[in-house]
């Protein structure tokens, strides 16, 4: 089911879009080894299911950093999605909502943070965060995210510098890539952009000083090793995403699916652990939240079902993903995420 209703819509988004968009969003680096190998991550394991085991009733909710959400199903940060929708992060931003599921925004989104924050109708929200070579500009973006109500931050720190990419995007149009947030921090709206890369030099101790300018727990997004995470932890991280940029940095980077079990194990039991990178399922979503994983993130799906039918289609989305990951608990004998069975996921 849920695979149906995410191929639709990519299908459709593909059509919709203009092939540059397309290849934007769908692109990764290098050879795109990783890109394919995150998808392929997922599907190298195997499940031992309980039987005989009340599942009538079936709860996938599950509380992350203080949120509560519908399904530990979290819409992953990516950036300018006026790309693939003219409302942008604010049809997302309402979608999710409607889903009781929870939106990273990109500190690179289309529509002012303030918008996507007010589109959410209260609901809880994180913001993706790079700490860039305007040390001021980050931390006056970091400030009206937290004055705008924003949860948590998600610092990435897996791209000193930007990827290169396999495929082309140079149909896509200057005007198309307005970076709302940055804008407001910069002169007649005009974007340094030097300014507002990723500095290369920084460190561990940025994890504290985007704590102490927000209040806020900061997640750190890009960790594939447990020796990073226990690093980032002793730094102060109130969290670790596990990612790879989608394969879109490092390519030949270590899949997601296989980087999991190394990062829960140092830092497991401190810390929420959350993993994104070719999570298209609800039985991939419950290998990972087998191994160990609080939470598992969407990229790319969300993008193509924005795309495809806006507001509404984000909300299929993740309404499917969460009927399919409910679906499949039930056959492994799990009622509740809290109760999943132990030595569930094997190779």
């Amino acid at each position: 089911m849920t695979l149906r209703v995410l191929a639709r819509q990519e299908a459709q988004a593909e059509l919709a879009l203009p092939r540059s968009t397309y290849d934007y969003y769908a692109g990764g680096s290098g050879e795109e080894i990783t890109l394919e190998s995150n998808l392929a991550g997922w599907r190298g394991y195997r499940l031992r299911p309980r039987v005989l085991r009340d599942v009538a009733e079936v709860d996938t909710s599950t509380e992350v950093l203080g949120t509560r959400l519908a399904a530990p199903v979290v819409v992953a940060p990516s950036a300018l999605h006026g790309l693939a929708h003219p409302d942008g992060e604010v049809a997302t931003a309402a979608g999710t909502a409607d889903s009781g599921s929870l939106l990273c925004l990109s500190t690179r989104s289309s529509v002012p943070l303030e918008e996507v924050a007010a589109a959410g109708s209260g609901a809880d929200w994180w913001f993706q965060v790079y700490v860039m070579r305007d040390r001021e500009l980050t931390e006056g973006l970091v400030r009206r995210a937290a004055a705008h109500g924003a949860k948590a931050l998600v610092l990435t720190g897996d791209t000193p510098y930007v990827g290169l990419k396999k495929r082309t995007t140079e149909g896509l149009s200057v005007g198309s890539l307005h970076l709302a947030n940055l804008a407001q921090h910069v002169a007649g709206g005009v974007v340094d952009q030097r300014a507002t890369e990723q500095d290369p030099g920084i460190g561990l101790d940025v994890i504290g000083w985007l704590h102490e300018v927000s209040g806020l727990p900061v997640v750190v997004k890009g960790v594939l090793r447990g020796d990073d995470a226990r690093d980032c932890v002793s730094a102060g991280a109130g969290g670790v995403l596990v990612s790879n940029h989608g394969g879109r940095q490092l390519d030949r980077a270590v899949p997601t699916a296989l980087a999991l079990p190394e990062v829960v194990e140092a830092v497991g039991a401190e810390v929420p652990v959350l993993v994104d990178g070719g999570v298209r399922t609800g039985v991939d979503a419950l290998v990972a939240l087998g191994l160990g994983a609080s939470a598992v993130l969407l990229g790319r799906p969300v993008l193509w079902a924005l795309a495809a039918a806006g507001r509404a289609g984000v909300t299929q989305c993740l309404d499917a993903v969460r009927a399919d990951l409910a679906h499949v608990m039930a056959l492994a004998g799990a009622r509740s995420v809290a109760e999943l069975p132990e030595g569930l996921v094997t190779r």
